[in-house]
């Protein structure tokens, strides 16, 4: 199989792009993924974005998302900026697209800045459905990880995610506390993990291990959470800064069931083509 590519990335997330709308082609197998996602055998990635054509005729082109680990996911609000940008190369392609993801329609539009926003949905608290294991829905819960009892938000943005205070990010064990909680009992399809220090209501810093990857540089969705859990808690406003280890986005969400917006760059950085 043969295919080309497009390297990107989005607040330092690498994401690589693969455009299948023609070909149709099926992705590669979880051995090969995990072949391409490292640095050393291929473009490396935190995310490829497999993208298709569209069933829906609201929708121009679809998308599956897999991780360095060759496991697919929900959902990757970063790769979904870098498939927008993708689009909006075509000529007379438009600058706001609908697009079809495993967690539903998703809309982006790629801005006069060449950053790109999202329509991420709005967040998802009922335990069932992140899925998380809780008899009650709580804006918080305990959760007994490495011999400590910890204060986590959980909640799902097309993807399970829990979202931790923390003193100060460089800190923070993210290595090791991450992982456990990626891998926790109480989480039947694994978590995405948040660790978040609020600076004051409209900003935040964080760093996110990603379930399937570890540690990245930034975190589409972990952005969203972060913001959610804390504008749950009334410790945070409308619209929020997020600073991340690879970079800055921007979080706006006005609660209850409106959709949250997800604001960030999508940058082009090679072009290639694998043989598998």
């Amino acid at each position: 199989m043969q295919f080309a590519y497009l390297k990107m990335q989005g607040a330092g997330n690498r994401i690589v792009v693969v455009d299948q709308r023609r070909k149709k082609q099926a992705p590669p197998s979880r051995a090969e993924l995990r072949k391409l996602g490292d640095e050393r055998s291929g473009p490396g990635f935190d995310q490829l974005m497999w993208v298709g054509p569209a069933v829906a005729a609201s929708a121009a082109a679809s998308y599956r998302v897999f991780n360095a680990d060759g496991s697919e996911v929900e959902q990757c609000g970063n790769g979904v900026r870098c498939v927008a940008w993708m689009l909006a190369q075509e000529r007379g392609s438009g600058r706001t697209f609908v697009l079809e993801s495993p967690a539903g329609l998703i809309e982006a539009t790629v801005l006069d800045d060449a950053r790109v926003t999202v329509n991420m949905g709005p967040p998802e608290f009922a335990p069932a459905r992140i899925p998380f294991l809780a008899e009650t829905q709580a804006d918080r819960y305990t959760l007994d990880v490495l011999g400590r009892s910890l204060d986590v938000s959980v909640l799902s943005m097309g993807n399970p995610h829990c979202v931790l205070e923390v003193a100060d990010v460089a800190t923070a064990d993210v290595a090791v506390l991450g992982a456990a909680i990626e891998r926790h009992e109480r989480f039947p399809a694994a978590a995405n993990v948040g660790f978040r220090h609020i600076r004051d209501r409209t900003s935040i810093d964080l760093r996110v291990h990603e379930r399937g990857v570890g540690e990245t540089l930034a975190c589409g969705t972990g952005a969203c959470a972060a913001v959610v859990a804390g504008r749950q808690l009334d410790r945070l406003d409308t619209e929020v800064a997020v600073h991340l280890p690879g970079g800055r986005l921007v979080v706006s969400w006005r609660g209850d069931t409106d959709p949250v917006w997800l604001t960030g760059d999508a940058e082009l950085i090679s072009e290639g083509t694998v043989d598998l």
